[in-house]
């Protein structure tokens, strides 16, 4: 059976017709124009002004560059409201946005860039070293900077930006003679209308990378029909709650994330105002900007439940506005769902997706919630368990979860084989995890199938920091598993054989931080004479996880 994944909106959740991303944005734009979009370190774009600044962008684009509709740009900002500006504009010029993650190293920058073919990048100066030292190894050609206080007022612009340059020292010196000033670009095309591009539902609206359920990392090809599918499955989940999305939603998690991106789609088409946090782990500055806030919905992951509950001032907040509390990510335990509703009166709705399904697959209903589920799939959402042999089983049986759907992606991009893999013949996609699906309808994740590791709501997958350990001299083997973590749920740990007494944990984590993102270097590492290993040859990370039972 062929399905075309990724190709059409089901009219049973479209009444608006909607065809893709731009059609929401300005239908929103339209619909909302005074009120606030979006708000971060004290800048409040207006849905008017953001509908007028992403045209901005696509003008330049469409006429100061040599980019075509379909041409991938890659977008490397922190959560300022740059960001849905660049979004925006980029997706009318007809660009296909790559997002990336401004804490990686250069290394993984390049495979991203590389691999997506990217022609363009749009990049905070903090990251704009890096940048430089990879360019020549990529395709990108059109490179755009900004600084956190681009888009405010010209005195808060300066007094922003030399703060964070000089004082902070944020942004390191680099040489990127032809990088053009974000800025400036829009001031030159301000109050101009780019030329209209036809975007059809097919088309790919994002590259998110992941490591999929196989490890290794790849673009998710995400059509502007599944990422408006999703957008709109999700609010009808979601809408019943009331006014939650309207208002004022507090919105800490980073837009590259698949999680944080379609929820900030849908809190435009509901008209809501995001207040973007661009460090959240600045606790007792989180506190503080929540303090200004009648937060009607707050979005967040269970790490961050908890970090916030443990913080005494948090206890000062005013929550009585608090409608809604969103978790995705990471599993919810109980003790942080428990603790925040103790903390701010609402109870969380857990939801359950992936990359690969823009993301949301299931959610906790309001008025519904079983903690320690993951809801019920959304509407136009099919799903099943299978066994071993790809047989469906029964209700409250373990298996492979498997979804299909609207929201379920293309494929991957470039790569056929890893695409025909993860899918069943009958189109669904297998998710990696083992579900039970109860009785009563809802889904339950009972463990994973592979041996990712999920630490703070990211993925890191251990043959990835194997191979950047047992790239040092004085390693000899290594394995690495995920053990429980109060803090992140899973924390990174390695298991070494050394060829020297003198190696140490310091060592090897000084040696992975050139390499590696933060989240994935290790937390702790073992050293140790042999590793378990089978009959072939082959690490046992079972053995080592048996030793750390979940």
């Amino acid at each position: 059976m062929t399905v075309e994944r990724g190709h059409s909106i089901p009219e049973a959740i479209n009444p608006q017709g909607f065809k893709n991303v731009t059609d929401i944005a300005a239908w929103a734009c339209s619909q909302y124009a005074d009120k606030p979009a979006f708000t971060s370190l004290g800048r409040t774009l207006s849905f008017q002004e953001l509908d007028e600044l992403a045209d901005a962008f696509a003008v330049y684009l469409q006429s100061n560059t040599n980019l075509e509709p379909g041409d991938r740009i890659a977008v490397q900002l922190p959560n300022i409201v740059q960001y849905p500006v660049v979004l925006l504009g980029a997706m009318r010029a007809g660009l296909v946005v790559v997002n990336t993650n401004p804490l990686y190293t250069t290394s993984e920058m390049q495979h991203q860039f590389c691999d997506s073919g990217a022609k363009a990048l749009v990049i905070h100066k903090s990251m704009a070293r890096n940048a430089e030292q990879i360019l020549d190894e990529t395709e990108i050609e059109t490179v755009f900077v900004t600084q956190v206080g681009d888009l405010h007022s010209f005195l808060k612009r300066v007094l922003i930006n030399a703060t964070v340059k000089y004082v902070k020292k944020m942004e390191p010196p680099f040489n990127l003679p032809q990088a053009i000033q974000l800025f400036d670009a829009l001031d030159q095309c301000l109050g101009q209308i780019p030329v209209p591009v036809e975007i059809n539902s097919e088309d790919i609206a994002v590259l998110q990378y992941t490591g999929g359920t196989t490890g290794v990392s790849k673009g998710a090809m995400l059509t502007h029909a599944n990422l408006v599918s999703n957008v709109l499955q999700t609010s009808d989940r979601i809408n019943a709650v009331g006014d939650g999305w309207q208002n004022t939603v507090i919105a800490p998690l980073p837009l590259y994330h698949i999680y944080a991106f379609t929820l900030a789609q849908i809190v435009l088409l509901a008209g809501g105002h995001s207040v973007l946090i661009p460090n959240p782990r600045d606790m007792p500055g989180f506190i503080k900007e929540l303090g200004h806030w009648q937060t009607s919905t707050f979005l967040g992951l269970n790490t961050l439940f908890v970090g916030l509950c443990n913080q005494p001032a948090f206890a000062d907040i005013d929550f009585s506005h608090l409608r809604m509390t969103v978790s995705g990510g990471m599993a919810l335990t109980h003790a942080a769902a428990e603790q925040w509703e103790q903390a701010t009166g609402c109870s969380i709705m857990e939801g359950y997706g992936l990359t690969e399904t823009s993301p949301v697959v299931s959610v906790n209903p309001y008025g519904g919630i079983q903690v320690g589920t993951i809801g019920l799939p959304l509407l136009e959402t099919e799903i099943k368990v299978i066994d071993a042999d790809g047989v469906t089983l029964p209700t409250e049986q373990p298996g492979e979860l498997c979804v299909r759907g609207p929201q379920v992606m293309k494929g991957y991009w470039h790569k056929t084989h890893e695409t025909e893999a993860v899918f069943t013949a009958d189109g669904y996609l297998r998710t990696g995890d083992v579900a039970v699906l109860q009785q009563d309808g809802y889904l339950r994740i009972v463990d994973r199938a592979k041996d990712m590791i999920i630490t703070s709501g990211f993925n890191v997958y251990p043959s990835e920091v194997e191979d950047v350990i047992c790239d040092h001299p004085e390693v000899l083997e290594c394995a690495v598993i995920g053990v429980p973590d109060a803090v992140c749920g899973e924390a990174v740990k390695a298991f070494v054989v050394s060829a020297s007494e003198n190696l140490s944990q310091e060592t090897l984590q000084k040696w992975c931080h050139s390499q590696l993102t933060g989240y994935k270097i290790p937390k702790s590492v073992e050293f140790s004479e042999e590793l378990p290993k089978t009959n072939v040859g082959k690490v046992l990370r079972r053995k080592l996880r048996e030793n750390h039972p979940q």
